[in-house]
C-alpha cells in the first residue's frame, strides 16, 4: 500500500495496542515522505467521562507510536455515534491530548458521530485546542466542515463498493478540487459548515 498511497489509516489501534516493533518497522519498511494516522484506542473515546481518559491516551502515547517518527500523522479521536456533545466534558478531553510526545509532535483530529456535535461551541473547543473536526462524507453521520487546525482531515465514507472508483467519476472532480483548495488553507463552498 505504501507503494500505491502517500498515507494510510491505521484502524487496528482503535480496537488494541500494537507493539512498539510494529513501528519501528512500518517506519522503516514505507516510503520517506509516506505518513501514517492511527485511530485513538476505543477505551479513551468509548466511555461516559470522557475527562477520565488520561490514562488510557498515555498509554496509547507509550505503546511505542512515536516510533513512526516523522511519518507519524494524525490521531484520529473517533467516537461513536451515541456520544453526545457536552462542552465541559468534551473541553476536559481535549485538554488531555498533548501537543507531543518523546520528542514528536501530535496533531490530533477529533471524529464525531453525533447530531448534537454541530454546534458553534464545539467547532469553538476544537479550534482552541488546535484539533481538526474530521469531515467525513457519510451516509450515516453528520458532516462538519469547518477547518479547526493546522490541517484538514477528511474521510470519504460515501464511496460505493462496487465502483472501482468508489465514487461516480463525476464526482472525482469535486473532491480533487476541495483537497487542492484544503491544501492552499481555504474552505469550499458547498460544504456543511456550522
Amino acid at each position: 500500500a505504501s507503494r500505491q498511497l502517500t498515507a494510510i489509516e491505521v484502524n487496528g489501534t482503535y480496537y488494541g495496542s500494537q507493539r512498539p516493533d510494529s513501528f519501528a518497522r512500518w517506519h522503516d519498511e514505507t516510503p520517506e515522505h509516506f505518513i501514517f494516522t492511527l485511530k485513538g484506542p476505543r477505551f479513551a473515546t468509548n466511555r461516559r467521562g470522557l475527562a477520565e481518559a488520561g490514562d488510557s491516551i498515555q498509554k496509547f502515547l507509550q505503546s511505542g507510536v512515536t516510533r513512526l517518527q516523522q511519518k507519524l500523522g494524525p490521531l484520529n479521536w473517533q467516537f461513536m455515534a451515541t456520544k453526545k456533545f457536552d462542552p465541559m466534558d468534551f473541553g476536559a478531553f481535549l485538554k488531555l491530548l498533548p501537543s507531543s510526545h518523546a520528542g514528536v509532535k501530535l496533531r490530533h483530529a477529533i471524529q464525531v458521530r453525533n447530531e448534537s456535535f454541530r454546534t458553534p461551541e464545539f467547532v469553538a473547543l476544537c479550534r482552541d485546542a488546535g484539533a481538526a473536526i474530521v469531515f467525513a462524507d457519510s451516509p450515516e453521520y453528520p458532516a462538519i466542515a469547518d477547518v479547526t487546525g493546522d490541517f484538514v482531515y477528511a474521510r470519504l465514507e460515501s464511496g460505493e463498493d462496487e465502483n472501482p472508483l468508489c465514487y461516480p467519476e463525476r464526482d472525482i472532480g469535486k473532491w480533487a478540487d476541495a483537497a487542492k483548495l484544503w491544501a492552499r488553507g481555504g474552505a469550499p463552498a458547498g460544504l456543511p459548515y456550522v
